[in-house]
Order: structure tokens, then C-alpha cells, then sequence
């Protein structure tokens, strides 16, 4: 019954729920690691919302293409009868972590404006980073917040097709 009713049932869903957790996480995400990379300050926060729009775009190109690759490892660690949770923490763990990796050399990419190898040389210092924080906001608030909408949008659905009992 969680599957039905908290995750997308349509394609038209599955781009609101994509909408949903890739503009929670890039608002989150990006400042973050940005700060992280740059110190904490106004400057830098704005110098991070500057690209989002271009990060944004990345991470939906991502998540279109790590999609089938994520169900497919969290088909090879899980049975069908694993429970729901389960389910849903292995693939946003799947899904993290490969979106991680090409976000660690595409973003700064992005970032500066110029195709360098200095995010792939210092790929193994960041990436751990990036995925920790990735991570946490995925499976703590991206993704809980886009599971209520899409659960809230199939009861709101739900009720609207059934007829009024008398």
C-alpha cells in the first residue's frame, strides 16, 4: 500500500515527484557543499545561487540517467516481499551514490564556467563529503517531503473518484 501511495503512479507524477526532491536537495545541496568548498559566508551563498539554475539542470539529467541503474542494483540487493523502507533506503543509497560521483566533477564544472581536471583530482577528497551530505538530505528531507505530497496528491485523487456514501 506505501509504494501505491507514495510514489508516483504516472509519468506526470514522476515529474512532480522528481520537481519535488530535486529542488529541495539543489536549494540544500549545492549552498552547502559550496560553503564547504569556500568557507561560510554571504558571498559564498550567493555565489552558489548564481548557478543553481545550470546545477538544477544537472541533477535532473542525472537523475534521468542513474534511474534504471539504481532500481536495477536495488533489484540485485533486495527481494520483491523486503519490506517498503527497505526498498526506498537502497535505492536513494544507489542513487546517491552515483549521482554523487558525477556531481563531485560536473558541478564545479558548472561552478566555474570551465572544463578543468581539478575536480577530478581531488575527486577522492570530495566525494566523500559530497555523498555524506548528500545523502542525509535525501533520505532525511528531499525525499520524506516529495513521499507526503505524492501521498497526500493519491488520497486528494482517491477520494475525488470515489463516490459519496449516503
Amino acid at each position: 500500500m506505501q509504494y501505491y501511495m507514495r510514489l508516483p503512479r504516472g509519468k506526470r507524477e514522476f515529474c512532480l515527484f522528481m520537481a519535488v526532491i530535486s529542488v529541495i536537495s539543489v536549494n540544500i545541496i549545492a549552498p552547502v557543499i559550496t560553503c564547504f568548498e569556500m568557507g561560510f559566508s554571504l558571498d559564498t551563498w550567493v555565489a552558489a545561487l548564481r548557478v543553481m539554475p545550470l546545477i538544477w539542470l544537472a541533477v535532473i539529467a542525472c537523475v534521468l540517467i542513474t534511474y534504471y541503474p539504481a532500481e536495477w542494483v536495488t533489484a540485485r540487493f533486495l527481494e520483491k516481499d523486503d519490506s517498503y523502507n527497505a526498498h526506498i533506503l537502497v535505492n536513494i543509497l544507489a542513487t546517491v551514490c552515483m549521482m554523487s560521483v558525477i556531481l563531485t566533477v560536473v558541478a564545479p564544472w558548472i561552478a566555474s564556467g570551465q572544463v578543468s581536471m581539478e575536480p577530478v583530482e581531488h575527486f577522492f577528497f570530495r566525494w566523500p563529503r559530497n555523498f555524506a551530505v548528500s545523502f542525509a538530505v535525501e533520505a532525511l528531507v528531499a525525499q520524506p517531503i516529495a513521499r507526503a505530497v505524492m501521498n497526500r496528491l493519491h488520497l486528494a485523487l482517491d477520494a475525488r473518484r470515489e463516490p459519496a456514501v449516503a
